[in-house]
């Protein structure tokens, strides 16, 4: 280092002053040096406030001896030295002060401090105490009054030093009246105020907090939270609690590197502050955005995940600290005493602590709280990337932010995604053979942080399998990251059937290949090619299966989800439909919101209810139930994902919506060849039969649907588990002669023949 804090070139005599000549052979780092070199301050202003406190006082006139620290005691203290890192000696109390050109001396020892501190930037370390400045925006002073706080942290001696200056023994911290007197500024003058009132750098960003709410002002005192403290000793490990909701990420590199619009917003952050706010559709991803952006600017990112600071676990486990807590307590807000508005300050102010840039998001999960954490987020100096699904509302904030919308990724950037995040170790599964991972997930609406996600999963599914990764595991990797929001408003269904279950007619098996087809290459048709729709029709696929009930509509929907490797939802009328005028609309909205971002597939089953024909208005009922229809067709143009619905009745169906339909299927009933196919079917493999089952007489002789035909073989096979024998003709024809009265037919002997005496009684 150029200079040391022994002051060599002040002259002869001098020896008393500080040194650091031992610290530099124990080759103490830079950043801790110059801490130690503030600390000297801070012990040297100790010294001379003392100094003049015993002169203004009478010991003699104390009645209550032991309830203080004597001016003996203190005078011992100021002698032992620092205990700080083992660094003693750095200030003597014998020192001329006034060689410094000041009453304490402290001002010449400022610059020496600084000075080297000015030595070790240069030569490219990392000092602590000049990062707070620069990403807090503080000043000399302030750094000075947060270093006051900060000596009881290191150095015990400061507890009993500052309990004599507070001339009260249980006051073991500086209050705002002593840090404020150590760093020479008036107590009643507006700079105090800046420095360490509500509105100050120290105390917004959570640097410092003021404790004891009760007390008047200057007589609160000052707490540095842990977190601070060891980040100044030299601690870079990430906040245990704020690792719950945030992770610090080093963006892309070599072949990663950010293009296009990213990079461009990494150029602009690299110059300017503020708020930026990116706005998510499905398959975008804000927040990779945002990191990639930060990676772009030269600076890592700290993501913080907002959806679980939303959370009651995070919250109760942050509420467990209290320091926080306390601090705010002072200021009597209840809104910023919440612990989300709490975990909020801690990522801004560890983000700053780790030059890092700050990701937030989804803003959509805070609800009413938006505006409070944005308030948080945004009081250490620098820009801070927000994102989510909703436009920005100028309520949220008084600052206008940067708006942008981030587009979903391409296939070319899918297919890098993919091609880097199954790049697998020598031990790890491979990737199957001519197995294009794009393809495999074209129906999901995939960001590339899902990508990520998607991969990881898949290659642990197949190293627990301990096979290649296949299809069906990125499908699976893909499906377990849908939005498990929709699940609270349908019934979610995991594929179990296939095309070879399904039993339809030819063309009608051929139309839903189409509707399959339609979903699978939508983004190729629609985006690569330019197909897309005019005016705010989405790129969703909605179809309508019709047909009376049994004849596979449902069993339709489910073989399309197995088909195109996602789930199915079946929305919930129950939890959709409500009595109440506009709740059904809000009901809806979340159903679609939901099913925008998930890889599923969207069945309403019996369709009619929701989407009958507008009627006349003769009364306030007509009137809304109009209005529930037209936001229906409003909602499904601008849908993104696949919906199906199904009804018996087309003809209820609005016309309005049929035009928007991509496809009609009308499931007709079955004729006898695909009647003998359904037999078959229904009776798995599994089942025992009789040798006197007549299949072909039950084809021909009886019409009836799928779903008919399917009850029949299931009560007949339950009746032959009882009697532990296989099912027999008998048996089925019993239940069909059932099955018959529960469709209201009626059984004649024309119709079962020979088997008419199994049912004639």
């Amino acid at each position: 280092m150029a200079r040391t804090l022994a002051g060599g070139d002040k002259g002869a005599g001098t020896s008393a002053q500080p040194t650091t000549a031992g610290i530099e052979e124990a080759r103490v780092p830079a950043s801790n040096l110059h801490l130690a070199g503030h600390l000297a301050v801070v012990e040297r202003r100790v010294q001379w406030t003392a100094a003049r406190r015993r002169s203004m006082s009478d010991p003699s006139s104390d009645p209550w001896p032991g309830l203080y620290v004597s001016d003996a005691k203190v005078q011992r203290l100021l002698e032992v030295g620092s205990t700080f890192s083992g660094l003693s000696g750095l200030c003597d109390a014998d020192a001329d002060a006034s060689e410094g050109g000041d009453e304490d001396g402290s001002g010449w020892m400022r610059s020496e401090v600084e000075a080297v501190a000015d030595a070790a930037e240069a030569a490219g370390e990392r000092v602590r105490l000049r990062v707070l400045q620069r990403r807090f925006g503080i000043d000399a002073v302030s750094l000075g009054v947060l270093v006051v706080a900060l000596a009881p942290e290191l150095d015990r001696r400061y507890e009993q030093l500052y309990g004599y200056l507070n001339d009260d023994v249980t006051r073991r911290r500086a209050t705002v009246g002593l840090a404020l007197e150590l760093a020479d500024v008036p107590l009643g003058s507006v700079r105090a105020h800046r420095i360490l009132g509500s509105g100050s750098p120290l105390v917004r960003s959570g640097l410092l907090t003021l404790e004891g709410g009760d007390r008047p002002w200057p007589g609160r005192e000052l707490r540095v939270p842990d977190r601070v403290v060891s980040w100044c000793l030299g601690d870079d490990e990430l906040d245990p609690v704020v690792a719950s909701f945030a992770e610090l990420w080093t963006g892309p590199a070599g072949p990663n590197a950010p293009t296009g619009a990213a990079d461009a917003l990494g150029r602009w952050l690299a110059g300017h502050e503020g708020i930026v706010y990116l706005r998510e559709s499905p398959g975008s991803s804000g927040r990779w955005f945002g990191t990639t952006a930060w990676a772009s600017a030269g600076a890592r990112a700290m993501v913080c995940h907002l959806e679980r600071i939303a959370q009651g676990s995070v919250a109760q486990g942050w509420a467990s600290r209290g320091s926080v807590a306390q601090g705010w307590a002072s200021r009597g807000s209840a809104s910023q005493g919440s612990a989300a508005v709490e975990m909020a300050v801690a990522a801004a102010r560890e983000a700053a602590l780790q030059e890092a840039g700050l990701v937030a998001g989804p803003l959509d999960a805070l609800g009413g709280s938006v505006a409070a954490v944005i308030e948080a987020l945004t009081r250490v100096r620098g820009s801070v990337i927000l994102h989510g699904r909703g436009a920005w509302d100028d309520s949220w904030s008084r600052h206008s932010p940067m708006t942008l919308s981030v587009p979903p990724a391409t296939a070319e950037e899918l297919a890098h995604q993919w091609s880097q995040a199954l790049q697998s170790p020598r031990s790890g599964p491979r990737l199957g053979a001519g197995l294009d991972p794009v393809s495999a997930t074209a129906q999901f609406r995939l960001s590339p942080e899902q990508v990520q996600r998607a991969a990881a999963v898949a290659r642990s599914r197949a190293e627990l399998e301990g096979s290649p990764i296949d299809a069906q595991a990125l499908q699976a990797g893909a499906r377990e990251f849908n939005n498990p929001g929709l699940e609270r408003l349908a019934q979610r269904i995991e594929p179990a059937v296939s095309w070879d279950d399904l039993v339809v007619p030819y063309a009608v098996g051929a139309h839903l290949r189409e509707i399959a087809a339609r979903a699978r290459h939508r983004d190729q048709v629609l985006g690569q090619w330019g197909m897309r729709p005019g005016g705010r029709r989405g790129k969703g696929v909605v179809a309508l299966f019709c047909g009376v009930s049994g004849t596979g509509k449902t069993m339709s929907a489910e073989v399309l989800a197995g088909d195109l490797g996602i789930d199915l939802y079946v929305v919930d009328l129950a939890s959709v439909v409500d009595k109440y005028v506009g709740e059904t609309e809000k009901n809806l909205e979340r159903v679609f919101s939901e099913a925008d971002g998930v890889g599923g597939v969207l069945l309403f089953d019996e369709a009619d209810a929701l989407f009958a024909k507008r009627s006349e208005v003769r009364g306030a009922n007509d009137r809304y139930a109009n209005l529930e229809v037209a936001y229906l067709l409003q909602r499904m143009e601008r849908f993104d994902g696949l919906a199906l619905l199904s009804t018996n009745l087309r003809s209820n169906i609005d016309e309005a919506f049929v035009r928007r339909l991509d496809a009609v299927v009308e499931f007709p009933m079955p004729d006898a060849p695909l009647r003998r196919s359904l037999w078959e079917c229904s009776l798995a493999p599994a089942v025992p039969r009789a040798g006197d089952l007549d299949l072909d007489f039950l084809s021909t002789a009886f019409t009836l649907s799928g779903g008919n035909i399917r009850s029949v073989c299931l009560s007949a096979a339950y009746i032959a588990a009882e009697r532990g024998e296989p099912v027999t003709m008998t048996d089925v024809v019993r239940c069909l002669a059932r099955e018959y009265r529960k469709l209201g037919r009626l059984c004649t002997e024309a119709e079962f023949g020979s088997y008419w005496p199994l049912v004639a009684d």
